[in-house]
């Protein structure tokens, strides 16, 4: 077997002949494990500190937290964000994290930082752009992160911290963006870093997909093509790297009428060129995706991955699941699988799946 797995959650409706299991006996299927996350609300997101502190967020001011792996989860309400929607999380310990918070109003794009666990929450950021629309977060560091938006009158309007308390504008530092350019959210991971520096943010809704890469922790940017279709509804989505070199993009289109797109793309150089695998065997898009290793850490193991898509929308719950044991060059699906939002591990052992309805699952290779 490959030394490289890549896991991936993937919309149901199947396009394409995928192997089972039995038929090539090495690659095992993965263990799931329902988990109590302690609420019914949606959850969107989620990240793993380590493999026995993680944390999620969702829908009406969620979030929940884990100090055992799971084994129990403590759920709370954000007080005045019970309207909002927590689309992102990324958190350093049981104590310190961060939600990025999406509503009816400019305002209502939000960073939200805890110290205490979850016990109070302090805004360090509020959208005063009319037409802003955040999409994700991501950190180095527990003071350094940047926090990415949609594009506005072709700036992308991006923000910086360095302290882990202000955040900066560094819209001047951006590539200019192509018309109408955005990002979808994807639960979070249309951005991701790596290492102490390094970090790529993926784009669709214009002409082209691009990915936005740094060097040197968002001082300068540079833009580079995809191979993945782009529409109004379609692009990349979702981006994760194992190392300052190797990383996966993944995307596809949300319009019904054209489900055939979902795609997932490899890059070996740091995201200057990317090479498509072979087709996932789902409709809609690819919707999300993490190595199978500490997320955002950089710690590779082995290319291993996870990806996730969706394709009703705008509830997105009928995702399914598949998995690939060679970096897409073969897919196996996870069957029972669905509903879910995103996916992240904090290692091979020790990885979530959030959903609808509060649903957890942990899932060990």
């Amino acid at each position: 077997m490959s030394k490289r797995l890549l896991v991936a959650l993937l919309g149901a409706g199947f396009t394409c002949a995928t192997l089972s299991a039995q038929e090539l006996p090495l690659v095992r299927q993965p263990t799931l494990t329902p988990q109590d996350s302690g609420t019914t609300n949606g959850l969107i997101a989620v990240w793993p500190v380590n493999p026995q502190v993680v944390w999620a967020s969702g829908r009406n001011g969620t979030f929940t937290v884990t100090t055992d792996g799971g084994e129990t989860w403590n759920a709370g309400v954000v007080p005045g964000a019970e309207a909002l929607q927590f689309r992102d999380v990324q958190a350093f310990s049981a104590s310190v994290a961060y939600l990025m918070s999406i509503g009816n109003n400019p305002t209502d794009f939000r960073v939200y930082k805890t110290l205490d666990g979850g016990a109070t929450w302090t805004i360090q950021f509020e959208n005063q752009i009319p037409t802003g629309f955040y999409d994700g977060f991501a950190f180095w560091t527990p003071q350094r992160g940047i926090l990415h938006g949609d594009s506005v009158n072709g700036v992308f309007p991006d923000f910086r911290t360095t302290n882990g308390m202000t955040w900066q504008d560094i819209s001047n530092n951006m590539p200019p963006a192509l018309p109408g350019e955005g990002s979808f959210a994807s639960s979070g991971t249309c951005v991701t870093t790596q290492g102490g520096r390094n970090a790529w943010i993926v784009t669709g809704v214009a002409a082209i997909a691009r990915v936005l890469a740094t060097r040197d922790g968002g001082n300068t940017w540079n833009a580079y093509n995809t191979p993945l279709a782009s529409s109004p509804s379609g692009g990349a989505f979702t981006v994760d790297f194992r190392n300052p070199f190797d990383g996966i993009v993944g995307g596809g289109d949300l319009d019904p009428g054209n489900p055939n797109n979902a795609r997932t793309a490899t890059s070996s150089d740091g995201g200057q060129t990317w090479t498509l695998t072979n087709p996932p065997p789902v409709t809609g898009a690819i919707f999300g995706l993490s190595y199978v290793g500490k997320t955002g850490g950089g710690a590779g193991n082995n290319g291993r991955a996870v990806v996730i898509t969706a394709n009703d929308p705008p509830m997105f719950s009928t995702g399914g699941a598949a998995w690939t044991p060679d970096e897409g060059n073969t897919w196996f699906t996870l069957p029972g699988v669905s509903g879910y939002w995103a996916v992240a591990f904090a290692s091979p052992k020790a990885g979530w799946l959030v959903g609808t309805d509060g649903r957890i699952l942990k899932i060990s290779f």
